[in-house]
Formats: structure tokens, C-alpha cells, sequence
């Protein structure tokens, strides 16, 4: 039998068209979004932009809490499912075996009943499957054996017994999967999933309040929420491998700065979260949360007693239902205008790839106007230096830094990840330099000096000083005393690449285009030469020289007090706790580094290439920042672990605190 005829053209047109756009946008953001454009640019197979029957699943954990049980399957069978066939899992974890013949039988009662109500329990939306435990596993297993993804299309909601949800849930997770999944305008290989409880938790130790404004109805956030969490298919798969194979080899899921290290170190395992918590750290993923405002959201959890509560603490939030309405709970925000933050519930930004001057006067329109920028060159550097590095930055707070490399996979996840890159070919290619750059050994070389010269004159341009370092450096301690001589406009390390440019008057004079094509005209003289003239093809050393020839102010220091190079002799010898910075040779085997950094305390990142801890700011580096500020203009609120300690003046510095700098009315 013939069927109808099946007209493909618009289809395929329609493919071809996102394909394209796609691609165009893989490498470059417009100008005109540089700010708020988080979309990734690392290379990932977006699913289709057909919308697919997805199969949904509801898998509720359930142990011996019958009423909570009972609360939960009726506010999810008072759901609106819109047609759609959900389907319903139930897993019942055994009652732990006990000797005592006296606790037996109440156990046993205890489950019977909770199997007689799901047995007769109706579900008309799809398949109900109940799958009853021979043991007792606990609250860990229940999580991780209650879904393997039949294939990229099937969703899973996890929900504990002692949830209840809100009968507008299933229309808000459908138009969101449909959105942020389904439209490859929106997507992103960063989002695992969907939660649907209100955000009110910060798990970095002494990270910043929860403070978001009534205009944001949607962000997204690092951290999984248990009570209420869609997972998307792909990043659960990814998980449950790094989980077999970390917990196969004996790793645990410590991550310092994080309380749920402490859960860990405490339950062991008995919790699954941080375990989750360390792999999403380890890939840099994100969570979509709402925020619903007065404290509502489309999942409540009781906090009935069990594993996680010794006695019931009731409800932690309202739950939305139509009644309450004052807003579109459907309205979905482009994923491009989204607010994106970390697990010390710190603003990052994913998706900053620069590849003109445009672009990187955007990029440096938002740093903080107060620090330096750390332009960093990554040529020739492996990702586990640079994920060390980044470690470091984050250890010393330093927000105001920029990594430029060649185009790579690892420059474009660091991208995905919120750190701000710049692809140094398409950038050179803006301003005419590439023909220069695309031939011959020393071509890297060639491209990092270039590369450097157009971003320092774009910084000094808007009034930010300049740090330029290679990656086989790594700091130790602030730079910033080194660049306190009022007198000097550029500092020059000569052993090493080191340079700084402060944002001054008469450095904005001398960084002019004439000065930048002097620059390029002396690389373009060096770059045929014989390998003995190869040692002048270095940045410090050209730029150093035409500044002399310019007669800038540059200033000296003691390398010898600034830096240690390692690679030879003993390494606690030569590395005293005042130096600011290491340096080794770009020679240097990776193995090598490794050992010598591991020996110095320096090694900070684990097997995944992540971070060992998560930082906060230190409290003397809050003070210094707050003390930068001029105090008619704001108001200092040092905040300790028991709230607000005082507004202004001083504080008594014992332990830990926060700082928040509040404009004055």
C-alpha cells in the first residue's frame, strides 16, 4: 500500500538554516549581546530541533512513610499531564533486618500496607511499575539505581515520598524541556536538569545570601535539588559513569569549602549529594531554578522525619497553585538574558569567547573597575596548568582576568565554564594580522606578542592597568604591591614574561596605534631570522626595548624576591613562603611540574582537572575592597555567623565573615 507523498524540502531547508546559524555562532558573539550571551561554544551535538514524543518518568522513592506517601501520589495524579502518556515508578526500599523478633512484625505490617495502597492505587496517565527491595539499601541506591535513560529523549523526575507538588508542575517542565532542551537557540550541553523546589540553600561555606531580584523568574545554578529535580538524560549517563569509576577506585567526593563535605565525612554513604555535587564541580554544569517569590514554588517538601530529619520540620516552602497566580508561570526568558551562578551563588558567565576589539570592549565594559586585568597566554599550555592556575585566581580572588589561546576544544570548555577567553586567530584576523601569523615555527610565538599588544592598548583605553603573564607562571600571593611606584607606567620582569601597564595618562599616549605598529613592524623583522636571533622574539624584550626608545617610565624590582623558578635543586630550598610567583621552563615535562608543584603544596586541582576546594573572599581582601570605596557614597555591612555583626566602622575580626558594599539612599 502506497502512503501520501512525504515533502522533505521544508524540512531539510529548515535544518540547513539552524545549521548554519549554529555553526556562524559557534566561535563569535554579537556585540550587541558580548554582556549576557551564556550560549556554549564548545562543540556538542545539539538533539534535533523537532520536538520528539519524550517519554517522561516519575520515579518516587518511598521507605515506611505511608501518610507522606499518600500526600505525594495524590498531589501528582492532581496534576495536569495535557494529554500526554507519564509514566509512574515506584520504589520501595525493604525495611532493614533486625534480630529482634519484637520489631519484626510491625515491619512487616508497615510494608504491606504501603504495598496495598500502591497496589491499588489508580494511575491513568501511563504505566505505573512498582519495584520492591529484597533489602534494605538506603537512601543513596534509591537515587542512583532509580533510572538508566532508555535513550536522549526520556526525562526523569525524582520525587521523595515526603514531596508535594503543584498541579501547574507538569505544564512548567514541558514548556521548559520543550524550550531549553528542544530549541537549539536555548540549548546548552551545561544544564543536567530542572528543580523545582525554591532555591534557599548555598553549600560553599560563608558563600553570598540567595539574593535575586523580583524581575528574575528563572536562573540557573550549580547545585541539584533534591526535593523535586528533572534530570535530563544525557549528564545522568555521564554521572553514574564518573561515579562507578570514581567510587571503583576509592576516590570520595571531598571538595573543601563545600558543607556537603562535611555531610560526607559524617554519613558517608548513606547520601548521594556529594557525589553529584563533586561531578557537576569537576564539569562545570548548571541547574534551572525558579523564582516564584514569596517564598512559593511548584515543590514543597514536609521535611517529614527520616533520613534527612530526626523529626518532622514541616513545610519549607508555599506551593503554587492558580489561585495565587499574579504572574505567567509559562513564560520562558531566552536562555541568553538568564542569570547564571556558582555554588557560592557567584555570578558567572558562560559562553565569552572574543574574536575582535568590539567584543573585548564589551568583555571589559564589565569587569570590576577597581582590579587589574590578567591577561593570560595559554600557547603551548596543557589543560592541567591552566586548570591549576585557575584554582589559584580563584584562591587569591582574582575575578578580572582574560585567557587567550588558540581555537581548541579545552579554550572553548573553559568558555562554557564562565571564564573569559579569546581566540587569538579570528581575533588577529579583525585587525588584518593573521597572513603574519600563519606560517613558520614560530608562529605561536608570533601570535602571543601580537595578540597581547592589541588587548593591553584596548585596556589601557578604558582605564584598566594590565598584568600579562605566560602560563608557565603561576602566582603565589597578590601582585599587587609590585605595582605601587606612582612614578612608573610599565613594569618589566626580564627573565621572565612578565609585564605590567598601568591605566595612566601618559601610558595611553605612548600605547597608541603608531606605537602598536612599531611593535608589529619589529615582530615581523624578527620572525624570518635565524633560530640564534630567537631569543629576541619575546614580547618583554621588544616591548621593553621601543618603550626605552620612547623614554616611558619603567620600573625595576628584584626578580630574585619576586619569583623562583622551578625545575633543579631542592624545591621547599629554593621556594621561600614570600614569593609571589613560580616560573618554569616551557621545556619543562608536565610530570615534571606536577612533582615539583605537589612538593610545594602548589598542585590544586584532582584527576578530573578541578579544583580540590572551593574559595571564598578572604576577609582581609573584602576589607581592602571595601575600604577602596568612598564611605559617604556607601554603606559597609560586615555580616558573621550570626548575621549582621555591624554596619560601618570596625569589627571584631574572630572567625569568618562576609562583606556587602549597599549604596547609601
Amino acid at each position: 500500500m502506497v502512503g501520501p507523498k512525504r515533502h522533505f524540502l521544508p524540512l531539510v531547508l529548515i535544518s540547513l538554516a539552524a545549521f548554519i546559524f549554529y555553526t556562524f555562532n559557534h566561535f563569535s558573539l554579537s556585540p550587541a549581546i558580548a554582556e549576557s550571551n551564556h550560549r556554549s561554544t564548545f562543540p556538542h551535538p545539539i538533539p534535533t530541533l523537532i520536538h520528539p514524543n519524550f517519554n517522561f518518568v516519575i520515579n518516587v522513592l518511598a521507605f515506611n512513610r505511608l501518610a507522606s506517601l499518600s500526600r505525594c501520589l495524590r498531589s501528582l495524579a492532581a496534576a495536569d499531564y495535557l494529554g500526554d502518556r507519564v509514566h509512574l515508578h515506584l520504589h520501595i526500599d525493604h525495611f532493614a533486618s533486625s534480630d529482634n523478633a519484637s520489631t519484626v512484625d510491625p515491619k512487616l505490617r508497615e510494608a504491606r500496607q504501603i504495598l496495598e495502597f500502591v497496589d491499588a492505587f489508580d494511575w491513568k496517565f501511563g504505566e505505573k511499575v512498582v519495584h520492591y527491595r529484597t533489602g534494605n539499601v538506603g537512601l543513596q541506591a534509591q537515587w542512583l539505581e532509580a533510572w538508566w535513560p532508555t535513550s536522549d529523549h526520556e526525562f526523569a523526575f525524582v520525587v521523595e515520598d515526603d514531596l508535594e507538588l503543584s498541579s501547574l508542575y507538569y505544564e512548567f517542565v514541558k514548556t521548559v524541556i520543550l524550550n531549553f532542551y528542544y530549541n537549539a537557540s536555548n540549548y546548552s550541553p551545561s544544564i543536567f536538569g530542572v528543580s523545582l523546589q525554591r532555591a534557599r540553600f548555598v553549600p560553599g561555606k560563608h558563600g553570598n545570601k540567595i539574593q535575586l531580584d523580583d524581575k528574575t523568574t528563572l536562573f540557573l545554578y550549580q547545585l541539584v535539588g533534591t526535593w523535586g529535580q528533572i534530570l535530563f538524560p544525557k549528564p545522568w549517563k555521564e554521572f553514574r559513569l564518573w561515579y562507578d569509576e570514581n567510587k571503583a577506585k576509592g576516590n570520595k567526593p571531598f571538595l573543601e569549602g563545600m558543607v556537603s563535605t562535611g555531610w560526607y565525612k559524617k554519613l558517608g554513604e548513606r547520601i548521594w549529594t556529594p557525589w553529584f555535587i563533586k561531578f557537576i564541580q569537576s564539569r562545570g554544569y548548571f541547574n534551572i531554578y525558579t523564582n516564584l517569590l514569596h517564598e512559593r514554588a511548584l515543590s514543597v517538601s514536609h521535611r517529614d522525619a527520616g533520613v534527612n530529619y530526626g523529626k518532622t520540620a514541616g513545610p519549607d516552602s508555599t506551593l503554587v497553585e492558580k489561585r495565587y497566580m499574579d504572574f505567567n508561570i509559562l513564560e520562558m526568558q531566552p536562555l541568553s538574558s538568564l542569570k547564571w551562578f556558582d555554588f557560592c551563588f557567584r555570578e558567572v558567565h558562560p559562553g565569552k569567547v572574543v574574536t575582535n576589539l568590539e567584543e573585548l570592549g564589551w568583555l571589559l565594559h564589565y569587569r570590576q573597575k577597581r582590579d587589574s586585568v590578567f591577561l593570560v597566554n595559554l600557547f603551548g599550555v596543557s589543560d592541567a596548568i591552566a586548570r591549576n592556575l585557575l584554582c589559584h585566581f580563584e584562591r587569591l580572588n582574582i575575578r578580572n582576568y582574560i585567557l587567550m589561546g588558540p581555537p581548541s576544544d579545552s579554550l572553548f570548555d573553559l568558555a562554557r565554564r564562565g571564564h573569559p577567553v579569546i581566540n587569538v586567530d579570528q581575533f588577529l584576523s579583525s585587525v588584518g594580522l593573521y597572513k603574519l601569523t600563519s606560517e613558520g615555527s614560530n608562529s605561536e610565538t608570533i601570535k602571543g606578542i601580537l595578540a597581547k599588544i592589541y588587548v593591553i592598548k584596548k585596556c589601557i583605553e578604558n582605564k584598566y592597568s594590565t598584568w600579562v603573564m605566560d602560563g608557565n607562571m603561576l602566582l603565589t600571593s597578590d601582585l599587587f604591591s609590585e605595582s605601587e611606584n606612582p612614578n612608573d607606567d610599565f613594569f618589566v620582569a626580564n627573565n621572565f614574561e612578565l609585564f605590567y601597564a598601568k591605566s595612566s595618562s601618559s601610558s595611553e599616549k605612548i600605547w597608541v596605534d603608531g606605537f602598536v605598529s612599531q611593535i608589529v613592524a619589529e615582530v615581523e623583522s624578527l620572525s624570518g631570522k635565524d633560530t640564534e636571533a630567537h631569543y629576541r622574539l619575546s614580547f618583554v624584550y621588544i616591548v621593553k626595548k621601543l618603550l626605552e626608545q620612547k623614554g616611558a617610565r619603567i620600573g625595576k624590582v628584584d626578580e630574585s624576591s619576586l619569583a623562583t623558578k622551578v625545575g633543579s635543586g631542592n624545591a621547599s630550598e629554593s621556594f621561600r613562603g614570600d614569593k609571589k610567583l613560580v616560573y618554569w621552563s616551557t621545556e619543562m615535562e608536565l610530570d615534571s611540574i606536577r612533582k615539583w608543584f605537589k612538593e610545594l603544596n602548589l598542585w590544586s586541582i584532582d584527576n578530573d582537572l578541578s579544583c580540590t576546594a572551593v574559595h571564598d573572599v578572604p576577609v582581609k581582601l573584602a576589607i581592602d575592597y571595601a575600604m577602596a570605596y568612598t564611605m559617604d557614597e556607601v554603606d559597609i555591612v560586615f555580616v558573621g555567623a550570626n548575621g549582621v555583626v555591624e554596619r560601618g566602622g570596625m569589627i571584631n575580626m574572630i572567625g569568618t565573615c562576609q562583606i556587602a558594599i549597599v549604596a547609601k539612599s
